[in-house]
């Protein structure tokens, strides 16, 4: 057998992470109202940089934090500095779905997962193949003019010059939720509703360091809880099982039956 170093790291990773993947098999065998709970971590995979990690946005050097950039009252003051990072650092259209979103879609086409509750703007869930998914942050995908509302595509925001205009003249803003917004009332009631009704709810991808979304898992009454992210959560979570590994890898050795 010719000896392929990348292979052979493939099978001692999956043999690293083999009882754990073996646990929660058998919670998703044995379930048929699964809820996923994800943030950042799922589509790191993808290339799409997060905030909070030792390398993410967060840490980066730029004139103005990340956390004033993408608040309600810099976009207001300073469109053309929002703009010039949003569209350099949120808006990664060439990104495509890794092995977690793909199975994911997986399980709600067979009837075992009723429901995506994301944090990510990204719209890879869909791109992937979910139909139900909550995304309580919005998304890239949609963006309105503030003047007429009418809706524009993230390939129209990503191509245009400094701040995109509306055919009307007015300034068009993401439908994504800055700080210093709310969230949407009736993306936040299904996520709650698809949470309480869960029989298994698997976290995964986040720290859940961002509220008011890391409080929705507060609504499960269902009988399995699984974690599944790098590094220990911020919240305290009493899971029955526990995964401190990339989410793709996690998932993507998963069968749907």
């Amino acid at each position: 057998m010719k000896y392929v170093p990348h292979l052979l790291y493939v099978v001692r990773k999956e043999k690293m992470y083999e009882k754990e993947i073996a646990e929660l098999q058998k919670i998703i065998d044995e379930s048929s109202r699964i809820v996923f709970f994800g943030g950042a971590g799922v589509s790191t995979e993808s290339g799409i940089p997060d905030f909070r990690s030792a390398d993410g946005i967060y840490h980066q050097k730029y004139k103005y934090s990340p956390e004033q950039v993408v608040s309600h009252s810099f976009f207001i003051k300073y469109p053309e500095a929002f703009y010039e990072f949003y569209k350099e650092k949120m808006m990664m259209l060439d990104a495509k779905p890794n092995p977690a979103h793909l199975k994911l879609a997986e399980l709600e086409a067979a009837g075992k997962l009723q429901a995506v509750v994301t944090q990510n703007i990204d719209g890879l869930h869909q791109s992937a193949g979910s139909k139900k998914v909550y995304e309580l942050h919005g998304s890239i995908h949609r963006n309105y003019c503030m003047k007429c509302g009418k809706f524009y595509d993230a390939e129209y925001v990503k191509k245009s010059e400094g701040v995109p205009h509306c055919s009307c003249g007015g300034e068009i803003k993401p439908d994504v939720v800055l700080y210093e917004e709310g969230l949407d009332a009736k993306t936040m009631d299904g996520a709650v509703r698809a949470i309480g009704s869960a029989d298994t709810l698997i976290i995964g991808g986040t720290s859940l360091v961002v509220y008011p979304a890391a409080g929705f898992i507060d609504y499960f009454r269902g009988k399995h809880l699984v974690v599944i992210n790098k590094s220990s959560t911020e919240k305290a979570v009493r899971a029955e099982l526990n995964i401190a590994a990339p989410i793709g890898e996690i998932l993507g050795s998963i069968q749907v039956r």
